[in-house]
């Protein structure tokens, strides 16, 4: 399969953040081979289609629970733990495997009508997880959720993702659209020892390790008496080094920001998420300016309750901009950066979040019909980039690809028939009601 895209502007997302003017994107055999200039692309033996807006990688969503789109709307007005304590966790018991497959794949195709074309999910039941994901035709890493709780055993979990990775291998399916992962699920629900062994696992596998981490302020006060944070755990544990996702990490310390920056340790910020359950505001700033890999994510639909990651980004640079005061400490630029190649970077992966020769070909085309654009898309960079990410979003993001495949074409799924997922939907939330 061959194909090229040709628009008035491309936006590579490469560090720069550079905007390219009548420009193509060639995708062959699922993979990017040209990004540039149409006047300095070479000669092209496929399709070409030539569309009117804007061509930008799909957006990376470094943290979901996707499938709780069954849950969405309860405990909306609950703090986090009681809204886990309360409601989450005791509708989660009652959510059969298939029940996650009907809640992913209406995730999946909420996502890629906003234009994210890849999940980072941490949830259970793997199999039926995944295969909802590709039946949608997006992307996924899949960190099989790890908790020492009452009903559960954290070393079968375990046991169960390295027997999985072993058998089919850490990436697999058409376009390699599945990536599996460990997802501990914390601090407090899991102990020092227990993290211990999980990395090891993951490290053996060259597997992400993903944790929720300083959520709240009050989530972590053992291990803040024990260890002084979660991270100085995580240190004195050896859970760092290897591919370490921190998801939330609202209250970290400046030492915690070093030590971070210091392993690799990338950084799932959730916005969104955290001012709904008044968590806090990350400190995003800090983070980047020491280097850390920062991405953004939804966490799930029912904590958000939406999964647009344009409105992450959005409110990550407002957010950052309140904190500090300053209306020039994340611009739109690291805002759009933050919800592509941040997002990959701190996955790890250097094969999606931008338009780049070797990368996979998920991108987005957001159309110009709209009066965030109206201005014109032959206004100077730094308007269009702004238009883009404070006033457009994803309202008009009309098609997407992943790994060269038509998966939303006139903002509709290709794949899925959107009405009969929120019929699906609709049917197990009814059930867990009346339960």
């Amino acid at each position: 399969m061959s194909l090229r895209l040709h628009a008035p502007v491309v936006l590579p997302c490469d560090p720069s953040c550079a905007v390219l003017r009548d420009a193509v994107v060639d995708v062959v055999d699922g993979r990017i081979t040209y990004v540039g200039a149409i006047a300095d692309a070479p000669a092209f033996d496929g399709e070409v289609r030539t569309l009117s807006g804007i061509l930008l990688p799909g957006l990376v969503n470094t943290h979901a629970h996707s499938p709780m789109t069954v849950l969405r709307g309860l405990g909306s007005d609950l703090p986090l733990l009681r809204w886990l304590q309360e409601q989450m966790w005791p509708n989660e018991a009652q959510m059969t495997p298939a029940d996650i497959g009907t809640g992913m794949l209406l995730g999946a195709v909420e996502m890629l009508r906003h234009g994210v074309t890849t999940s980072t999910e941490m949830y259970f039941h793997g199999r039926e997880l995944t295969a909802a994901v590709l039946a949608a035709g997006s992307r996924v890493v899949f960190g099989g959720a790890i908790l020492d709780v009452p009903g559960m055993d954290w070393k079968s979990q375990t046991d169960e993702l390295s027997s999985w990775i072993d058998s089919d291998g850490l990436r697999f399916g058409p376009g390699e659209r599945v990536e599996l992962a460990y997802g501990p699920h914390s601090a407090y629900t899991l102990s020092a020892p227990q993290l211990t062994a999980i990395a090891v696992e993951a490290r053996a596998r060259g597997a992400l390790f993903m944790v929720h981490v300083a959520e709240s302020p009050f989530e972590d006060e053992a291990a803040r008496a024990e260890f002084g944070s979660v991270p100085a755990l995580m240190k004195a544990s050896d859970v760092l080094g290897g591919r370490v996702l921190s998801a939330h990490s609202v209250h970290l310390s400046d030492e915690d920001i070093a030590l971070y920056a210091a392993h690799g340790v990338g950084v799932a910020h959730c916005p969104g998420s955290n001012t709904k359950l008044a968590s806090g505001i990350a400190r995003v700033p800090e983070l980047l300016a020491a280097g850390v890999a920062v991405g953004l994510g939804t966490d799930g639909p029912a904590s958000n309750d939406d999964l647009d990651l344009f409105e992450e980004a959005r409110l990550a640079g407002l957010l950052a901009r309140v904190s500090k005061m300053d209306a020039t400490v994340l611009g739109a630029a690291q805002a759009l950066l933050m919800a592509t190649r941040g997002g990959a970077d701190a996955l790890g992966r250097d094969d999606i979040g931008a338009l780049e020769a070797g990368r996979w070909g998920d991108v987005v085309h957001i159309a110009a019909d709209d009066p965030a654009f109206a201005t014109g898309l032959d206004a100077p960079d730094a308007q269009v980039l702004a238009n883009l990410v404070w006033g457009s979003g994803s309202r008009r993001v009309t098609d997407v690809w992943v790994a060269g495949d038509h998966v939303v074409a006139g903002g509709e799924s290709t794949r899925v028939d959107r009405h009969e997922a929120q019929a699906g939907v609709a049917a197990v939330a009814r059930r867990l009601r009346s339960a």
